[in-house]
């Protein structure tokens, strides 16, 4: 169990960076293919039009979310509901400068697809936000809380509000270069810190 919520959280912090490298390769690769506007407003959903790391990845992790026990029967639902939405963010792609007509595997309007694509996106980080809020603090009642666990449940919360800022900061009017690539980038790490807590990578704050 552990490994895998290690697995999950690795492969959250390194989607932004594996999919703009994929991005920039392409870019290098293949001069003038990518318009400048795909750079000002860039996205990791844009990525999935030039480079196939976003697709690999999430889709990985919607299946491992997905397929995720955990310990209560909302535990499962909350993840699966995560994965399901991680897989309509890649099944269904965002609307960019270099995104065509009719886009995706349904083969949708590109502007109904960016509607369920942003959706799907609000619902999964705010699911993963909860995740770390509620039920990675969940502690056994029947045992007295250790202080490794009291510092776990404090990154765990720290973690949730910096997803939901992030989310909250991209609502707000404010506008710079790669805007919602930099508050993606943030709102994947704090998740995938919280996951690697979770998992108590190296042995890292254990209980045991």
């Amino acid at each position: 169990m552990k490994r895998i919520r290690n697995f999950v959280g690795i492969l959250g912090m390194l989607l932004p960076w594996i999919s703009l490298l994929g991005a920039f390769i392409v870019s290098r690769a293949k001069p003038g293919t990518i318009p400048q506007g795909f750079w000002d407003t860039l996205s990791i959903s844009a990525t999935y039009y030039v480079t196939p790391p976003l697709t690999g990845i999430l889709t990985t992790a919607a299946i491992v979310l997905i397929c995720y026990k955990g310990y209560k029967w909302y535990d499962n639902l909350i993840t699966t509901l995560s994965g399901i939405c991680g897989a309509m963010i890649v099944t269904f792609p965002c609307n960019c400068p270099v995104a065509e007509n009719i886009v995706g595997f349904f083969q949708l309007p590109v502007s109904t697809s960016h509607i369920i694509h942003c959706t799907s996106a609000v619902l999964f980080f705010t699911l993963l936000a909860v995740n770390s809020m509620f039920l990675f603090t969940v502690t056994d009642k029947s045992k007295p809380m250790t202080r490794n666990k009291k510092i776990k449940n404090i990154i765990f919360r720290v973690c949730a509000i910096g997803m939901v800022l992030s989310l909250g900061l991209l609502a707000l009017p404010i506008q710079f270069p790669a805007k919602i690539f930099t508050l993606e980038a943030i709102a994947l790490t704090f998740f995938g810190v919280s996951w690697l807590v979770k998992g108590e990578i190296l042995g890292l704050l254990s209980d045991d």
